[in-house]
């Protein structure tokens, strides 16, 4: 089976190019920049990898990506993570990045645009791996400094492939918001957002009917809402859920608990993906094979998650047509 899962060509939605940040090149960037950090070791830095929920997370992702200062830093940082994805099967990787958290540092936009876009065009030219970039913002800071981003961005607007919503869900509703998806829908951006991780499930409400995107991250706990189930369902929403991640963040205590199942045997638009793979224990693959241990499943399941999430990617009708053929050869 990991020969299987490892040649099947897999589309990642969900990823988070901060959170692919390995303590081996934390340790490389601070040295490169003269970043002091507060570990010894990067076997120090693993250790501190045991969360008790989302906030003990970011509390520490925040810290890791004060290392990224120059647009050779985040080309670096991209690059590191499309070899080891490229390596494992993945011919598509859709990534958050999180402008917000580097502007309050003193590093501008265009530092980061520079350096994400140069690493997208190497991975393409010497991996063949298609990328989309996703914009998002920080739903723990105010509205208006998201706001104030989108316009920031103006520049970059037909580079973005989507705007998306993450950070801190607990006290964050997508309602907050709406004036920010509403400016991006004008502007022809689509919307994608966290939602029903650690939220409630009317957060998936509100990132359906306030924001109107187009997918929904993580969305696991839209179980508790029946009808949201059959209106997901119905509508043909795509959740991009996030195994390890889940279990990591204390979503659910172990894989064997987790929803995953369920939302397939409900007729739910599935994909894997593995969110903040440096600091939750693995890439796509490694999500696979811990998804078919944990649940056992055929090789018929992973096949249609695998086309679930080429059928959803920001990827043009070319590639897609080239996605699916390489599908179809690979089984």
């Amino acid at each position: 089976m990991r020969d299987f899962l490892k040649r099947l060509p897999k589309a990642e939605l969900h990823l988070h190019i901060e959170g692919s940040l390995e303590p081996e090149l934390m340790f490389a960037l601070a040295e490169r920049n003269g970043v002091a950090l507060p570990y010894a070791s990067v076997e120090e830095v693993r250790a501190a990898y045991d969360f008790q929920d989302l906030q003990s997370f970011l509390d520490l992702y925040y810290q890791g990506m004060g290392v990224l200062r120059t647009a050779e830093d985040f080309h670096d940082l991209a690059m590191d993570y499309f070899r080891r994805a490229h390596a494992e099967g993945v011919v598509h990787v859709e990534m958050h990045f999180d402008p917000q958290a580097h502007l309050v540092r003193g590093i501008e936009l265009p530092v980061v645009m520079e350096g994400l876009s140069l690493a997208r065009r190497h991975a393409e030219r010497e991996l063949g791996l298609s990328t989309a970039l996703i914009m998002a913002f920080l739903r723990d800071r105010d509205a208006a400094e998201a706001m104030a981003l989108l316009e920031q961005a103006a520049p970059y607007w037909e580079m973005l492939d989507a705007v998306g919503l993450d950070s801190a869900e607990r006290g964050h509703p997508p309602s907050k918001f709406v004036e920010v998806f509403e400016r991006a829908a004008r502007l022809g951006i689509p919307r994608v957002a966290h939602a029903g991780e650690e939220g409630p499930p009317e957060y998936i409400r509100e990132a359906l009917d306030l924001l109107d995107v187009c997918r929904i991250d993580h969305g696991v706990r839209c179980l508790e809402d029946p009808e949201l189930v059959t209106r997901l369902r119905d509508e043909g929403m795509v959740l991009t859920v996030c195994p390890l991640s889940n279990v990591r963040l204390r979503v659910v205590e172990r894989l064997a608990d987790h929803p995953l199942p369920q939302l397939l045997e409900a007729g739910l638009r599935v994909t894997l993906n593995s969110d903040d793979p440096a600091y939750f224990g693995g890439g796509l693959l490694t999500n696979y094979l811990a998804c078919h241990e944990a649940f056992g499943w055929s090789e018929e399941i992973f096949i249609q998650l695998a086309g679930t999430a080429i059928e959803s990617a920001f990827v043009s009708d070319r590639r897609r047509l080239a996605l699916r053929r390489q599908l179809a050869d690979s089984v």
